[in-house]
């Protein structure tokens, strides 16, 4: 058995800044349009999906960069709990690495938003 973990912290407001300097290209190119929805557009959810994306990237040993942003899905379920779905090399290294479990939690206070990710394979 193998278990991984993934771990990110951001600054809402680096990511607040992102948006206003660049707006849609920014939004477009990081997040899925269901992302996107979900977010209900406050930085505080973006800023979350932003750390669990990353979070996944570590767990899964790559980083963001072979892995793609968009590789990467973080939605809620009914709940309104947080759930991820691998794209493209995400799913592709976790199917090598023969990681099937995925358990994602985020947090966020006024200043920073924080993720963590477990995988067990």
């Amino acid at each position: 058995m193998i278990i991984r973990t993934g771990i990110d912290l951001i600054e809402i407001a680096r990511i607040e800044e992102v948006i206003k300097r660049h707006g849609t290209r920014y939004l477009e190119r990081i997040y899925t349009a269901t992302e996107i929805e979900q977010s209900g557009n406050k930085t505080e959810s973006l800023a979350g999906r932003f750390a669990a994306k990353e979070a996944c990237a570590k767990a899964i040993g790559t980083g963001i960069g072979i892995i793609g942003w968009k590789d990467v899905e973080i939605m809620v379920d009914e709940q309104n709990a947080p759930t991820l779905k691998l794209y493209g090399e995400a799913a592709k290294k976790a199917k090598e690495l023969g990681l099937k479990t995925w358990s994602v939690s985020i947090s966020h206070n006024l200043s920073n938003a924080v993720a963590i990710v477990v995988v067990i394979g």
